[in-house]
């Protein structure tokens, strides 16, 4: 993950599909399909605008169930906190 996060742009917003294997609390293995927004806080208002009336199109498209908003790259090296519920 913090390959994924050194990669990422500093001001320009990115959607990323991510397959991530983890352990569930309760032992089980899951890998959930989920959409990582990325949304850096530097980022142009009219990107920004752009890119969050495209959320829901992307989440369909991609037919994921969950959207994750990122904004730093500790929310993206942290994710499988995210995604286990531990955060």
């Amino acid at each position: 993950m913090e390959d994924l996060a050194d990669d990422l742009p500093e001001s320009s917003p990115r959607f990323i599909l991510l397959s991530y294997p983890l352990t569930t609390k309760d032992g089980r293995p899951s890998v959930p399909y989920v959409l990582l927004y990325w949304l850096p806080e530097n980022c142009n208002p009219m990107q920004r605008m752009s890119y969050a009336n495209a959320v829901e199109l992307m989440r369909t498209s991609a037919q994921v169930n969950r959207v994750i908003e990122v904004e730093t790259d500790d929310d993206i090296i942290d994710i499988k906190d995210k995604l286990t519920g531990s955060d």
